[in-house]
Formats: C-alpha cells, sequence, structure tokens
C-alpha cells in the first residue's frame, strides 16, 4: 500500500489520524481498498477540522464526519470513538492503522451488509490463519496425518 499523503487537507491534527476501512484491510493485504480513505479522528481535531470544512459535513446516524477530497475523516464511526479505537494501532509517520482485532469489531458491526460480512470472513481467516500456520509447520507430517485423520471422522 501506497502511504497516504494528507498534506492536500492543509490541516495539523493534534493526534494521528487512525486509518480504518478499505484502505485498512488493504494494509492488511485482505482485499484492495475502494477509492475513498477512511479515517477516524479526535473530538477535538474533528470539531477544527469541520470549522475548516463546513460544506463538506456529514452525519450518519450520530457518525460525524468531514467528506473532502478523497477523505472521509469521521469522529466516530457506530458511536466507537478514537480512543476506542486506537489502542494497538500500528504508528505509521503521519498516521496509524487501526489494529486487526478492532477492524474486525468495526466490519462485524456492518455485517448486515453482504460487503461487510465478507470482510468479517477476511478478517477471522487471516487471524486463524495467524495463529495456526506456524503451528502447523511446527508438526511432524506424521502428527498432520493424525490431525487429518481425525478431523474426518468426527
Amino acid at each position: 500500500m501506497e502511504p497516504i499523503d494528507l498534506s492536500k487537507l492543509n490541516f495539523t491534527f493534534s493526534s494521528k489520524p487512525l486509518l480504518v476501512g478499505g484502505k485498512a484491510m488493504e494494509y492488511y493485504g485482505l482485499r484492495k481498498a475502494g477509492a475513498d480513505i477512511d479515517f477516524i479522528i479526535t473530538a477535538e481535531d474533528y470539531q477544527r477540522l469541520a470549522a475548516q470544512y463546513p460544506q463538506h459535513l456529514k452525519d450518519l446516524w450520530g457518525d460525524l464526519g468531514v467528506c473532502v477530497f478523497e477523505f472521509e475523516i469521521w469522529k466516530s464511526i457506530c458511536l466507537f470513538d478514537y480512543d476506542y479505537l486506537c489502542p494497538g494501532a500500528i504508528e505509521e509517520p503521519d498516521y496509524r492503522i487501526i489494529s486487526l482485532e478492532k477492524l474486525l469489531v468495526l466490519k462485524a458491526m456492518g455485517m448486515k451488509i453482504e460487503k461487510y460480512h465478507k470482510d468479517v470472513d477476511l478478517i477471522v481467516k487471516r487471524m486463524t490463519d495467524d495463529k495456526y500456520d506456524p503451528w502447523w509447520s511446527a508438526l511432524t507430517p506424521e502428527q498432520q496425518a493424525k490431525y487429518k485423520s481425525s478431523s474426518q471422522e468426527g
């Protein structure tokens, strides 16, 4: 994934924005992102950004955002805010990337929509593979055969 250039916003964030959505999915190698780039920002940064772009405000069931250029920059998603979503994030020079576990939470909130249900499946597979692949690789061929035969019985 190419680094994201936030300079066109002509805005200085007090805290690094948190990348969520499709670009976060792409960062983790799960799928390609769409055209928009979604971020969560602090309440303080939201107030200042909203004042700078008053013609680009959005209210989606209480989630307040600023949608300008290719960016959708939110104060919250499903009312989960920056402080809740930021722990475990990956640090980049100009922004953070939401942890896979917190991304799973956000995607699960929208599971009624097929795209998000597919995203949940991709994240769960990735998390499971990350745990099981090293374990499976450490087994001898005999141990693997034992597990394979026992899974066919049940």
